[in-house]
């Protein structure tokens, strides 16, 4: 190798180790994943994480980023030692943060790196991050809110998400332990619903627009091929058959739902005014279904209770109003981050927008 190569090769790689950092700042968390080679790992022994591939670096990317009130990385330049189409290196690293849970501090930490030429660059093979101090003392700092981006609208709440962010969340939400499969529409949701179900079993659907727009609603509890939950519980006198009542809600052979927004991080968000049906969708029933459509795709768990009170609460107190002559409310909030029984629950995400 010439003096010239080596020396473009080195400028490279350091620019390779700048475009991480700024992508890391902006929260750009595809061009993050494009830094890295298809089979590129990065491991963070100390949180501990470790993503293998594009697709897993960047769920984790957001999956971690979605949990920041502000983050502020510094890079410092390390060592880079050249052999031929690969390459090995250091960067070191000072890093202030505050989490949204109200964690916070700082840290001096060193990425030690693997680089290899592709016909894309250089790029990472592998980045290993070992923190080297930690203080978790108090910051007296804050993240001036005027330079924020802005809230979305709140008719970005009603646009369905693009294909390739589909993708991203169906990749996020097979890394957080969920099934996830995306179909074009409802109709295909509810054909899916019967290869997902065997005939027969017990299934508690949830109050949702979704389903019932869809016909879901009405072939499970209508259709004869379940034991429908819902029918047997509109029978119970709620005086004298309270413990029946609750014991049919909470542990299902299947639930099947929807929900009010989905993240891109892979967390599924769902609101409830009695709290009733939460605890089916929280683990209490064997198995889990929900049917979400494309415009209930947002960035983060933040923009996801946006959606829930700016624009699903008021249109789902209409149809309390309506239907049982009084107001909905958030009185109770389930978040689920990730499936802890592989094979429990599944996400069917609907290429089109199908309830509120």
């Amino acid at each position: 190798m010439n003096d010239f190569q080596a020396i473009a090769d080195r400028v490279e790689i350091e620019a390779l180790r700048a475009e991480f950092t700024d992508a890391v700042m902006m929260r750009d968390r595809p061009r993050l994943a494009s830094l890295f080679t298809p089979d590129g790992v990065l491991r963070m022994p100390d949180i501990p994480v470790e993503q293998v591939g594009r697709e897993e670096i960047l769920a984790g990317g957001e999956r971690l980023q979605s949990q920041w009130d502000f983050f502020v990385q510094n890079t410092h330049p390390g060592t880079i030692r050249l052999d031929g189409d690969t390459a090995t290196g250091r960067a070191h690293l000072h890093e202030l943060a505050r989490t949204l849970d109200g964690r916070e501090g700082l840290n001096y930490a060193v990425y030690h790196d693997r680089y290899r030429r592709t016909e894309e660059g250089w790029r990472f093979a592998e980045r290993v991050y070992e923190v080297r101090y930690l203080d978790t003392s108090p910051l007296t700092g804050t993240a001036p809110r005027a330079t924020a981006a802005p809230a979305p609208a709140a008719a970005s709440f009603t646009e369905p998400a693009t294909a390739g962010r589909l993708e991203r969340v169906a990749a996020a939400l097979r890394a957080n332990g969920f099934a996830a499969e995306i179909l074009d529409d409802a109709a295909a949701a509810r054909a899916r619903i019967k290869d997902l179900i065997p005939e027969g079993a017990g299934v508690l659907t949830g109050a949702s627009e979704t389903l019932r727009l869809s016909g879901i609603d009405e072939d499970i509890n209508a259709g004869g091929r379940y034991d429908a939950v819902k029918p047997r519980l509109l029978a119970i006198d709620r005086a004298t058959g309270a413990d029946e009542f609750r014991r049919l809600l909470a542990s299902p052979d299947y639930v099947v739902n929807s929900v009010a927004a989905v993240t891109e991080t892979g967390s599924l968000v769902l609101a409830s005014g009695s709290g009733s049906q939460l605890p089916a969708n929280a683990g209490g029933a064997a198995h889990a279904v929900w049917i979400v459509g494309a415009q209930k795709v947002v960035p983060d768990l933040s923009t996801a209770l946006r959606r829930l009170e700016e624009y699903v609460l008021p249109l789902e107190n209409a149809r309390a109003q309506e239907v049982y002559g009084r107001p909905s409310a958030v009185n109770r909030l389930l978040v689920l981050n990730a499936e802890p029984h592989p094979g429990r629950g599944t996400v069917l995400l609907l290429r089109e927008a199908v309830g509120y």
